[in-house]
């Protein structure tokens, strides 16, 4: 039997940091937008791949946040509850990364071999590959379906989540939570997958990975965690959040960075080891562009500040109860993760640099996507309660014997 709780929800809305936060971001994302603009038409060479790192570590979270929150829907748990909004505040951003995605779908050639004829006109595997699959009209089509289906699900997802901030839901079943979230999970694993090749993979369009969809799953997962933990502690030294959020839930989101960082280093190993047994041509490229002329020294730091150096500390109980110390850590990871999206996208674009480059467009398209995104994730965060008001999970959690 659900119990009684009496509840305000005026006491469960953001505190007035939030708000301030938002402010801040939606400077930055302008100036930076101002600045990515300059970027396209000064530096038009450096742009799109700094542009498309940028938008990829944005959409890694704004998706991360929605698997992460229909795996909630699914298991349940208090780790879970505490950052439900969190979550459902990330995911919400999704039409403004379909907004965002524009320009690289008017600029393809920019980017993308199988998109320009004189590449085509050379190689006839990949005049093949451009004409049955990788073409203009095939990635438009498939940028339409997979933000129709990501959004279809967020949208539910939210609207229904809206609902249990009404008392008529105090005694509403979560079956169609649970039922959209187990189908939603396969939709999602397959189409972002699919989006990777379109938009990632396929920069080297001749080189194949059966696993390389996983790896940006695994990284997206982490990304969320270890967001929810940097901004869960920046909430919880106010209220309403520092009334209900416990050592006990950090130590969880703790021990999910924990797990995937060990998958994520799983899935990389294991891409390296299969290309390197095989020893095909085709393949071997792929690796050898990200180690060679300084990449070297890229590749290596994602092995020690990836993988080695949180897998270390994250083992620590004692480290994963102490909130200033672990949000060092997630600020690393997240840091990481561009690092890692950076390293996949910056060499296949030969054509322009053969050795290590970093360009100041990539800082601009960081501030302008990140400002914004950032902006409207603190916007949807004020826009609802912090706790989804008369859910049964949230009724557990508010109860006084909540440790």
């Amino acid at each position: 039997m659900t119990p009684t709780v009496t509840i305000n929800k005026a006491d469960l809305m953001a505190p007035p940091v939030v708000e301030s936060l938002q402010t801040r971001s939606m400077f930055i994302g302008l100036v930076g937008a101002a600045a990515t603009v300059a970027g396209a038409f000064l530096a038009p060479n450096d742009f799109f791949s700094a542009y498309l790192t940028a938008f990829m570590a944005a959409l890694s979270l704004s998706l991360g946040c929605m698997s992460i929150l229909m795996l909630y829907h699914l298991v349940g748990g208090k780790w879970g509850t505490v950052i439900r909004r969190i979550l459902e505040a990330g995911m919400m951003t999704l039409p403004l990364m379909a907004a965002l995605f524009i320009p690289i779908l008017f600029n393809l050639p920019r980017l993308y071999e199988w998109a320009r004829p004189e590449e085509l006109a050379k190689n006839v595997k990949l005049a093949d590959l451009a004409h049955s699959y990788l073409n203009a009209s095939g990635i438009g089509v498939r940028y339409a379906i997979y933000f129709v289906l990501w959004l279809l699900m967020a949208f539910l997802l939210n609207r229904w989540s809206t609902a249990q901030d009404s008392e008529q839901a105090r005694n509403q079943s979560t079956l169609k939570f649970r039922a959209v979230s187990a189908v939603g999970l396969v939709i999602y694993s397959l189409s972002f997958s699919f989006a990777i090749i379109d938009w990632v993979m396929s920069l080297q369009a001749r080189w194949i990975s059966t696993i390389y969809g996983l790896i940006y799953i695994a990284g997206a997962a982490l990304s969320t965690y270890c967001f929810a933990v940097i901004t869960e502690t920046i909430r919880g030294k106010a209220k309403p959040m520092s009334g209900y959020l416990k050592s006990t839930e950090v130590h969880d989101h703790g021990k999910f960075m924990l797990a995937f960082v060990m998958v994520w280093a799983y899935f990389n190993f294991s891409q390296w080891l299969i290309i390197w047994s095989g020893n095909l041509p085709d393949e071997i490229p792929w690796f050898l562009r990200r180690i060679n002329g300084g990449w070297g020294y890229v590749a290596m730091s994602l092995v020690v500040f990836h993988f080695a150096v949180p897998f270390a500390l994250l083992l620590s109980q004692r480290l994963k109860k102490q909130t200033s110390t672990l949000v060092r850590v997630a600020a690393l990871l997240i840091f990481m993760r561009i690092v890692d999206i950076f390293w996949h996208i910056e060499p296949a674009q030969s054509l322009h640099h053969d050795t290590f480059h970093i360009s100041w467009t990539l800082f601009a398209s960081l501030a302008g996507i990140g400002g914004l995104w950032m902006a409207f994730f603190f916007r949807n965060l004020r826009a609802r309660p912090l706790l989804a008001v008369y859910a049964p999970q949230t009724l557990r959690l508010l109860e006084p014997s909540h440790e």
